[in-house]
């Protein structure tokens, strides 16, 4: 028989639902604790306690007066740079260490193709790799490499080098795009980050191209606690970027 969930622990649920599935989007203002005790026929102490788990998640920012708001998702790079893992961990004066989980050479799947941007069929080589930083995981990434564009990677197994910073240093991209998202967090990839399965992470996923072909797509899984997104704009709209470590 099913475990029953508290009643703010419901309350958790769906609107955690409403915010991981993008129709709560960052900075959208929550339903007062009024307005939501009414809607969930219950008292204003069980809404409290439901906003202060989320609040306490990450999820949601509270504040005296104004209320609560969708949070921004959090990572320590940049939204427009592209970082190299193993130099970003270095530089917050931590120890960097990577484990290669997997490496497949092999034919594009549909799937596979459609986040390259390649035909299907088109030879690939696949990596699953865990970051660490001071023995904590700190990244996991799942990465393609076309290797029509990087064929010497063919016989890469990234032993003394992850794949991004090998990339970085064996060949220069000219395009790069930028996917950002909140997503509840897959299963496998909850293990290897120290994770329950469905818990909140910050993912980030980039093509990079070199003059038109693609190079490599790479989808990074950030614990959602741990990481924070900057960049500081102009009133012109120029872009000044900058970090915090």
């Amino acid at each position: 028989m099913a475990d029953i969930l508290p009643r703010y622990a419901e309350i958790r649920q769906a609107l955690e639902g409403r915010i991981m599935s993008g129709d709560w989007p960052p900075g959208h203002r929550i339903p007062s604790e009024l307005a939501l005790a009414e809607q969930y026929d219950c008292s204003r102490m069980t809404v409290n306690k439901a906003l202060s788990a989320l609040a306490e998640a990450g999820l949601i920012s509270r504040k005296r007066r104004s209320g609560s708001v969708v949070a921004v998702p959090k990572s320590e790079e940049t939204i427009l740079e592209i970082h190299d893992i193993k130099a970003e961990v270095q530089a917050s004066g931590k120890a960097y260490r990577y484990t290669c989980l997997s490496r497949s050479l092999h034919p594009a799947e549909a799937e596979e193709a459609r986040r390259l941007g390649v035909e299907p069929g088109v030879a690939v080589l696949a990596v699953e790799v865990q970051h660490l930083a001071a023995g904590v995981p700190f990244v996991h990434e799942d990465r393609l490499l076309n290797l029509a564009a990087v064929p010497h990677a063919r016989d890469e197994h990234f032993i003394e080098s992850p794949p991004g910073t090998w990339l970085l240093q064996e060949i220069p991209w000219t395009d790069a795009e930028h996917a950002i998202r909140a997503v509840g967090v897959a299963a496998d990839v909850a293990e290897q980050l120290g994770l329950k399965p469905g818990t909140a992470c910050l993912q980030v996923e980039r093509r990079t191209w070199q003059a038109g072909t693609p190079i490599t797509s790479v989808r990074l899984t950030y614990p959602g606690d741990r990481h924070e997104l900057t960049a500081r704009f102009s009133p012109a709209g120029g872009l000044r970027q900058g970090r915090r470590d």
